[in-house]
């Protein structure tokens, strides 16, 4: 069996067949329920008890990350956690003691490894804000302290996460799929892109990956990846975390709206935010746009390869039109 070719809503009903499956690998109260909240590289779900305590399942994509590699993300997020760096999940250990369980259900062809976290509180700051400066120099900080906090963490000798440079990003070995396979290329919009990406490619060997400015990042950075609670900043989904540009987390704080008028005061406000903890040069934040626009050119090409998703379908066609004259002003003020 093909899980892939599956129809989603067939595709759906299997994930959560086997995330009620996973309730048994763990020491939880009888009568959970499980819901899905959302479904990208993996799928998350929200499991609730009849009491009212609540926790939050993954269930990892098959062949994207292994064992070892999501190992090494629960390690990041105890020690950022231990060493007062960011509030992040907790992760809770099945009935084996291990936090990584592998689970199989008889509707799919092989295991799954599944993740139990600890529900955080807290609310995702709002997009629709009046403004939205106060968030992104959060964003700016709690950025600012993670990157402090790689810079001096001993990674454990296990330690493997996906390193996100410009081949895997939108070169020959691309991560998330080809940025030519997005939705809705004319041949004369992807000869734009393709000068685009070219011009990025010049610039980002140009920049350099020295310790400064090339390190362990989240990844994806947004809002929604944000939790406050009351006074308490938390963030969650480490799922995309891996070696990078640090700028490459500035970046992805716009991510789907980068076209936006906006955007160029979000990301000041990133700047300052980020400079309230750690130092970041003149020469570093002129090429953040560089950043952007990879940022903007992969999401194209997880539009093409995640169009079962709701928000590939929702962004689709318009997402890579909206993305033309982005493009040209990048061509314009940096070629």
């Amino acid at each position: 069996m093909d899980f892939d070719a599956l129809p989603h809503d067939e595709q759906l009903n299997r994930l959560l067949a086997l995330a009620q499956a996973a309730l048994d690998h763990y020491d939880l109260p009888a009568g959970c329920t499980v819901e899905m909240i959302n479904l990208s590289e993996n799928a998350t779900y929200r499991v609730d008890e009849p009491g009212g305590r609540r926790w939050a399942l993954r269930v990892h994509r098959e062949g994207y990350h292994s064992r070892n590699a999501i190992a090494s993300e629960l390690a990041w997020l105890t020690a950022l956690r231990e060493d007062g760096a960011v509030i992040t999940p907790v992760a809770v250990p099945g009935k084996d003691g291990e936090l990584i369980q592998s689970v199989s259900h008889e509707l799919l062809p092989r295991p799954r490894h599944v993740v139990l976290s600890d529900w955080e509180t807290g609310d995702e700051p709002s997009e629709d804000a009046h403004d939205l400066r106060e968030w992104f120099e959060i964003l700016g900080e709690t950025a600012a302290r993670m990157h402090d906090h790689v810079s001096g963490w001993k990674k454990p000798d296990y330690f493997e996460r996906l390193t996100w440079n410009f081949e895997t990003s939108l070169g020959s070995t691309p991560h998330w799929g080809k940025w030519r396979d997005g939705m809705g290329l004319t041949p004369e919009i992807e000869a734009l892109f393709g000068n685009t990406v070219d011009l990025i490619g010049r610039r980002l060997e140009r920049f350099g990956k020295g310790p400064d400015r090339f390190g362990l990042i989240h990844c994806d950075m947004r809002l929604a990846n944000l939790l406050i609670d009351g006074d308490v900043t938390k963030v969650i989904d480490f799922d995309d975390s891996g070696f990078s540009w640090l700028l490459y987390d500035c970046a992805t704080t716009v991510s789907f709206f980068e076209d936006k008028p906006e955007v160029p005061a979000l990301l000041a406000a990133w700047v300052r935010g980020y400079r309230k903890v750690r130092d970041l040069p003149a020469e570093d934040e002129a090429e953040i746009q560089t950043f952007v626009m990879l940022r903007r050119l992969l999401l194209v090409a997880w539009i093409g390869s995640h169009s079962e998703t709701e928000l590939a379908q929702e962004m689709g066609v318009s997402f890579t039109g909206d993305t033309v004259p982005l493009c040209e002003a990048y061509l314009s003020n940096f070629g």
